[in-house]
Order: structure tokens, then C-alpha cells, then sequence
């Protein structure tokens, strides 16, 4: 879908300060509409409604318009991603089982970057053969003094591929290493290691912006008691009298795992490319159009 209805509880409020592209429906007077951010949430209800068994799930081709986005080389207000939405049993809801399913979506990607590199010679491979998990807490404790981006960056370009797990709990100088809505992924479940968080980024070191480089947002989901506990701790307990989440309280939703691979962050990855615009149309400032043009940087 491009849009959902408003009231629902069923778009996504990414960091939740983001607001949606709205507008009214003629058909329906009292019907007002929104333009998806992600699909997070609608997914699950879909796999509710499709009766998928676990090991069973969807992929959808998602289009979402992002008006907060702040533009950059690498953020557009227009998204593409494959969001992706699996069945999973409760056993599944576990570490072992998230990294599993990292290495499977991280080993596609790396095999997509070598049938590229062997057809055209002037996009070699890059990509490491495994991809390193870190907690962002981990992180933290070894660079106490840069910023998270900045931590990003540094274990990129050590590692060349990334798992950071635990994004948006905070951490232990009372910080988040990134914001996340409290209704989709899980980052409050406790660990053995004492930490938190079965969610997590995916990202590479890309060599064209020498920086890291996030391809993908991804997380086993939140069942009943996360989502009451993430409500409590940042006090949006209102939201259990929206249908989505009732609907999860109730057990009415199946526990599964999911997230969004980038599609113009892939291609812009793959073929070696320094700014989004030029794998994607999109709109930018007359100011970002000269500065790429002086840089002979050709924007779709």
C-alpha cells in the first residue's frame, strides 16, 4: 500500500517525531488517509489476515514519502525498499536466530556484488565473505569519546560489513546509539549478556563516500509484553486504544521477524555511485543540483 488510514496505529512512526504526508478521502467523509513511512506494522497484520504458518512470509516492493528527512547524498525524501515480514515461533525470538537470518540477507547481497564484479569489470567486489556482529554498547565501551555515527564509521571501515544489534534501547551513559518507534522492533529484551535488543542495522563500509553505510533496518518484532514494556518506558501507553495495537495485545498478530533492504541504497552501493539521486528520481535544491553538477554528478 501507499497509504493507510489514519487512527490506526498501523503506520510507522520511525523515531517517532516524523510527520506523514496526509489527505482526505472524497469517497469517505470522515476517512483521512497516509502516506506509509514503512510497512512494518501493516505486514503483520497482512500475515495475520494470509494465515501464514511460521517459516512462512511476504516481501512487498514499498514506496513511502518521508517530507522530515533531512536530504543528503544519502537520504531522499522518497523511500524504496524491499520490506520484508516472516512467521517466526517463539523459539525463534532469540539472538541465534536473528544473526542466522543476518548472514542469510547479508550473504545474498555479497553474491548479488560478485555477479556484478564478474560481468562488468569496472564494478569490482569490495564486500567482505562474513559480516562482523557488534553490540552498540560494545561500541560505546571501546570509543567512549565519539559519537555514534562516528563509531559507525570506525568499525566499517575496520570490518568492511556490520550487524550493530541493540538500536534503540539506551545504552549505559543513558544515550540511544539511534532512535526507534517503540512498536515494531524489539530492543528492550535482555540478552545473557545483560544487554538489550533483538534488532539491529545493517551496514557496510562504502568506499565511493568513505564512510559506513546503512542497507538495511531489521528486527525480530515485539510481542505483547516488549510492547508494553517499550510503551511504558517512553510513556506512549495511549497507543494501546489504537486497533493495531489492541490487536497485539489481544493475540490476535503473529510474533515474527522482519525489516527493509534499500532498494536505491543497493543500487547506489553496488554500482558505485556517490549521490541517490543518481540511481532514483527525486527532489532536491536548486543548491544540491548545482553542487552535483559541479562535481559532475548526474542526478536522475
Amino acid at each position: 500500500p501507499i497509504a493507510v488510514f489514519r487512527g490506526t496505529g498501523e503506520n510507522d512512526d520511525l523515531n517517532g517525531v516524523e510527520r506523514p504526508v496526509a489527505f482526505a478521502l472524497t469517497a469517505q467523509r470522515d476517512g483521512v488517509a497516509e502516506v506509509v513511512h514503512s510497512l512494518a506494522k501493516w505486514k503483520r497484520r497482512k500475515l495475520a489476515s494470509l494465515g501464514c504458518p511460521p517459516g512462512e512470509g511476504i516481501i512487498t516492493d514499498m514506496h513511502a514519502l518521508r517530507p522530515d528527512e533531512e536530504l543528503s547524498n544519502i537520504h531522499s525524501a522518497y523511500v524504496d525498499q524491499w520490506d520484508w515480514e516472516k512467521v517466526i515461533c517463539r523459539k525463534d525470538r532469540s539472538l541465534v536466530f536473528l544473526y542466522e537470518t543476518v548472514q542469510d540477507i547479508y550473504s545474498c547481497i555479497r553474491e548479488t556484488q560478485e555477479l556484478l564484479s564478474e560481468k562488468y569489470s569496472a564494478l569490482p567486489a569490495f564486500l567482505p565473505p562474513h559480516i562482523h556482529v557488534v553490540h552498540a554498547e560494545r561500541l560505546r565501551e571501546l570509543h567512549p569519546e565519539l559519537s555514534p555515527k562516528e563509531r559507525e564509521d570506525k568499525v566499517c571501515r575496520e570490518k568492511g560489513a556490520v550487524f550493530i544489534i541493540g538500536i534503540g534501547g539506551k545504552l549505559k551513559d543513558g544515550k540511544e546509539h539511534d532512535l526507534r518507534a517503540p512498536d515494531y522492533d524489539d530492543w528492550s529484551t535482555a540478552t545473557s549478556e545483560d544487554r538489550c535488543g533483538l534488532n539491529g542495522d545493517i551496514l557496510v563500509w562504502n568506499p565511493e563516500l568513505g564512510r559506513a553505510f546503512e542497507i538495511s533496518s531489521m528486527g525480530i518484532r515485539v510481542d505483547r509484553e516488549a510492547l508494553l514494556h517499550q510503551l511504558r518506558l517512553l510513556g506512549l501507553e495511549r497507543r494501546l486504544e489504537l486497533p493495531w495495537h489492541r490487536s497485539l495485545v489481544e493475540g490476535k498478530l503473529p510474533l515474527t521477524i522482519g525489516g527493509g533492504i534499500g532498494q536505491s541504497r543497493l543500487c547506489m552501493l553496488l554500482l558505485r555511485k556517490k549521490h541517490i539521486g543518481e540511481v532514483q528520481p527525486g527532489l532536491w535544491p536548486d543548491t544540491v543540483i548545482e553542487q552535483c553538477k559541479a562535481k559532475n554528478i548526474p542526478l536522475l
